[in-house]
């Protein structure tokens, strides 16, 4: 009799999938990546490779000791993840933020699978669960997950999956933009290691044209839902712009358009209603994308409203705005601790499917999985992260912190850590309570140095080292 397949398939081939496939390889899996497209298309992906950036280009914040995302690149890169190898190879100048060209970091985390001879790709859309032949199969379809396979995941949870919609901002020329009237400065001139302070372009605005421009936000033909996606939300950080501006006359003015930090050296005396910025896109510098300008709006609409903020009058777009369905389960309901579905441990989940949020958790929620895949099929016990790192403490939302009854996306904050807790007195022990010295920057640093040391003492659990 032939012995049982030990294999792993992972079914997407986006940062999750990628990542945990990589993981997966590292500990010694043989590892099948199915990713339906070319065969497939989606409404959002405009290529075949592996780990396309589709909403933004930047992994946020790259300041590991006063940003929870910074803190989980830095776990995320102690944990030898493909995802930030590759992330870090392709950064593009962008203030405190990391940012990548999209092309340079999708072709690096390709080649990487390209080159692991214990990783096969196999190109086709899975529709069965799971994949049939295979000892562990990992679900990392994303937010775009095609429709056979997601009638396969609601037959498994027995409740149909959560949706939210996901909107993709518009990329602009550089060179289609007005200096006369933009000037390039990052808010208080705050800049990654080696920078000038001016990683970001940025177009004002005064009273009288934030006013017109929110009106015609608001006015603009936007592209109809259909049926089957009325009923469906948004997701609360990545809002259309138009949806923001429709909440309010001021609330764009304290939000994406937010002037703060901002000297504007075309009129340096005036301070102006409200700020447009715009963030490198690509390696050469040629392309920007504006930042929080995710938008519903059609695509004639979206150049007719756009040209009217101060130095985009003549913009010329490379991909103007989208907005496309994203579908996710109810983790805390569903997931295990260690992201096996709680009906089947044959099957696991990674990524945005999961409820997490942005293109960093995603990939760390895949590392997760393809250790804990890998650890299953050899025989072997890998505990959860624990829940004061930045891996435990996300991981912890989505298997069981987060409302099970109202359960929505998140991103990594230090919302989900464990507080620190102040000292007990040992004479007169009591239930630990947070620690009220620590306060602003100063419980930020704590918890992230609190958060590094577990990892270091959590990494060398699996066999091998990390």
């Amino acid at each position: 009799m032939a012995a049982p397949d030990k294999s792993i398939h992972i079914i997407g081939g986006g940062l999750a999938g990628s990542e945990a496939a990589w993981q997966a390889a590292k500990a010694g899996a043989s590892v099948t990546l199915h990713e339906m497209r070319p065969v497939l298309g989606t409404e959002a992906h405009q290529t075949d490779q592996l780990a396309e950036l589709v909403c933004s280009n930047s992994f946020r914040s790259d300041d590991h000791l006063n940003n929870a995302v910074g803190l989980l690149h830095e776990e995320m890169r102690r944990a030898q993840s493909l995802i930030m190898a590759c992330a870090d190879a392709n950064r593009v100048p962008a203030g405190g933020a990391l940012a990548v060209d999209r092309t340079g970091f999708s072709g690096a985390v390709q080649t990487a699978i390209e080159a692991n001879p214990s990783i096969t790709i196999q190109r086709g859309e899975v529709t069965e669960l799971p994949v049939p032949g295979a000892a562990l199969t990992i679900v990392a379809t994303g937010p775009l997950t095609s429709s056979a396979l997601a009638a396969q995941i609601q037959k498994r949870t027995g409740e149909d999956a959560l949706a939210f919609f996901d909107a993709i901002a518009p990329i602009v020329h550089r060179d289609s933009i007005d200096f006369d009237k933009a000037w390039f400065q990052s808010r208080y001139d705050k800049s990654a290691p080696g920078g000038d302070g001016k990683d970001y372009i940025n177009c004002p605005l005064d009273a009288d044209q934030y006013a017109d421009f929110v009106e015609a936000l608001i006015a603009a033909d936007q592209v109809a839902f259909h049926d089957w996606e009325a009923s469906t939300p948004y997701f609360e950080g990545c809002l259309p712009i138009e949806v923001m501006a429709g909440r309010g006359p001021q609330t764009l003015a304290f939000g994406p358009m937010k002037p703060v930090g901002l000297t504007n050296p075309h009129a340096p005396d005036q301070k102006p209603k409200a700020v447009v910025q715009l963030r490198q896109d690509n390696a050469l510098a040629t392309l920007y994308n504006l930042v929080g300008f995710q938008t519903k709006m059609r695509h004639g609409e979206q150049v007719r409203v756009l040209r009217m903020i101060p130095g985009l009058e003549a913009a010329e777009f490379a991909r103007l705005g989208g907005l496309h369905r994203n579908t996710f389960i109810n983790g805390p309901k569903f997931l295990g601790p260690r992201l096996h579905l709680k009906s089947d441990p044959r099957l696991l989940f990674a990524g945005q499917i999961t409820g997490c949020e942005g293109y960093v958790e995603s990939a760390a929620v895949g590392l997760l999985a393809g250790r804990f895949a890998a650890s299953d099929v050899f025989g072997r016990h890998l505990a959860p992260p624990p829940p004061i790192t930045a891996l435990g403490a996300l991981l912890g939302h989505i298997t069981g912190g987060g409302d099970a009854s109202n359960y929505q996306p998140m991103n990594v904050n230090f919302g989900l850590f464990p507080p620190i807790a102040p000292p007990e007195d040992p004479e007169t022990p009591k239930k630990p309570k947070v620690n009220k010295k620590l306060r602003g920057e100063m419980r930020k640093v704590a918890i992230a140095e609190r958060a590094l040391q577990a990892l270091a003492e959590w990494l060398p659990e699996e066999p091998g080292g990390a």
